[in-house]
């Protein structure tokens, strides 16, 4: 959907453990780029985080946390709409009706799901299967036009056209015909995607038992270098050329931090760094590392004090998230026969 001259984007971020920079550089820093040029709504997807278990009051803390998190890195309420995934009740409502529209078949072949359920396939919870139904619900209930996605999540994107291509078929003759907009990726930047600190072909993950894998957002400044100087790289000096760094997974994954971090292409951070000490290169990346997360830290840490000034904005953000969803809620009601 375009509102005005701007087309509509749609994302969201789990509440299900520390945001970490993989959050930040992956989703919440490419939010803050997009509010002045598109329609932007920006969910706090917690319907997604209890496909496995979750502590309830941990639960609830993370999605204030989150909601503090985007308001801290620079996200504008007065800008976007910022609201929290289950006080939208339609978003479970339309994934039920997407639930008849997906095929077993097409959920069969989601990648994600077989990395995470792995052998124990039979006993996760059918909601983790159906996952990327609700996640076509999301971003269809607000006719998006666009979907910011890194790599390793364009599949989801594709199921959602697949059903919204579906549905629209279905009900052709019944006022479905070209009703959900196909919504498009915006691929993002590979320096995006950021790799484990201890392993440069897994991705950073906050599910992670070590620590020491992932900086998270609310590292201090001594911990955040700490990391960085312990992070898993090889005995050679800094790489010279790109072709280099095939073979160099965790120095490629620290130089593609840099890179997003320095808004730097990875073959300027390569010509200036090419050759040098690895120790030099991290005590570099720590500061510049540092010098972002810092003032973040400690906005986040001042709205956290303010419960309420972050509940109220997530109320408003319901308010503006209802009145865009609603009129399109009702439609598809009415066009597959239940209103």
């Amino acid at each position: 959907m375009s509102v005005g001259n701007k087309d509509r984007v749609f994302s969201g971020v789990q509440p299900s453990g520390s945001l970490h920079i993989g959050n930040y550089l992956g989703a919440i820093s490419n939010f803050v780029n997009f509010q002045d040029e598109y329609d932007s709504i920006f969910c706090i997807v917690d319907l997604h985080a209890i496909t496995v278990w979750q502590d309830p009051n941990v639960l609830n803390n993370n999605i204030i946390d989150v909601a503090a998190l985007y308001i801290a890195s620079g996200i504008d309420p007065n800008k976007s709409t910022i609201f929290v995934q289950s006080h939208i009740p339609a978003h479970s409502e339309l994934a039920w009706i997407l639930n008849c529209i997906s095929r077993i078949g097409w959920l069969n072949r989601m990648t994600q799901f077989k990395e995470k359920a792995g052998k124990n396939r039979e006993k996760v919870s059918a909601g983790l299967y159906v996952y990327p139904n609700l996640m076509a619900s999301d971003i269809l209930l607000y006719h998006a036009n666009l979907v910011p996605v890194g790599d390793d999540q364009k599949q989801h994107l594709e199921i959602t056209r697949d059903i919204a291509q579906k549905f629209n078929n279905d009900f052709k003759n019944f006022g479905g015909e070209n009703f959900f907009p196909l919504p498009e990726p915006m691929i993002l930047p590979v320096a995006s995607r950021v790799m484990s600190l201890r392993d440069g072909l897994k991705k950073m993950s906050k599910s992670d038992s070590s620590e020491m894998t992932r900086i998270e957002l609310l590292d201090n400044n001594d911990l955040i270098a700490k990391k960085i100087s312990k992070a898993k790289t090889d005995p050679l000096p800094m790489p010279e050329q790109v072709s280099d760094l095939e073979s160099r997974p965790e120095v490629s994954n620290l130089i593609n931090i840099y890179s997003a971090f320095s808004k730097e292409e990875v073959v300027a951070v390569i010509n200036k760094f090419g050759g040098k000490p690895l120790s030099e290169f991290k005590k570099e990346l720590g500061d510049i590392v540092v010098n972002q997360i810092e003032p973040i830290r400690e906005e986040f840490i001042k709205l956290k004090k303010e419960r309420k000034y972050i509940t109220d904005i997530l109320d408003k953000g319901r308010i503006k998230a209802k009145e865009k969803s609603d009129p399109i809620l009702n439609q598809i009601k009415s066009i597959v026969g239940l209103g």
